[in-house]
């Protein structure tokens, strides 16, 4: 156990959340990491830009992972992650900050779209 506070309080946050809000955090995660790696790009950073890119690809692969595939829509999430993957390998090879500002904005618009299914569904604390 860590003796750091903030820590522990982000610990107990996860272990207490439900999938819903933890789908809703690993959105902000990508997100934030995904402009971590736009900033380290801008600012020359190939190192920091590169371990930035490959967390937003696990969370993705998290995502991908997690699909239900009962669903229909499934298949639709699948190639949406795949085509985002895709993107990040390009981002990450040419370090561009243009293609990160693109897969962002997906990942913002796709949080967005979960925010409000939590809200209709009336999910966690939003």
């Amino acid at each position: 156990m860590t003796n750091n506070p903030y820590a522990q309080y982000q610990n107990s946050k996860i272990l207490t959340a439900s999938p819903a809000e933890l789908t809703l955090m690993l959105y902000e995660g990508a997100i934030k990491f995904g402009n971590i790696a736009i900033t380290a790009m801008n600012e020359k950073d190939i190192e920091k830009a590169h371990a930035n890119i490959v967390k937003v690809q696990r969370i993705i692969d998290e995502f991908r992972a997690t699909l239900d595939t009962r669903y229909e829509v499934s298949k639709d999430f699948d190639n949406v992650y795949r085509y985002l993957l895709s993107r990040l390998v390009q981002a990450n090879i040419k370090k561009d900050p243009e293609i990160m500002e693109e897969v962002v904005g997906h990942l913002r618009s796709m949080r967005d779209t979960w925010i409000e299914v939590m809200k209709q569904n009336k999910v966690g604390g939003v």
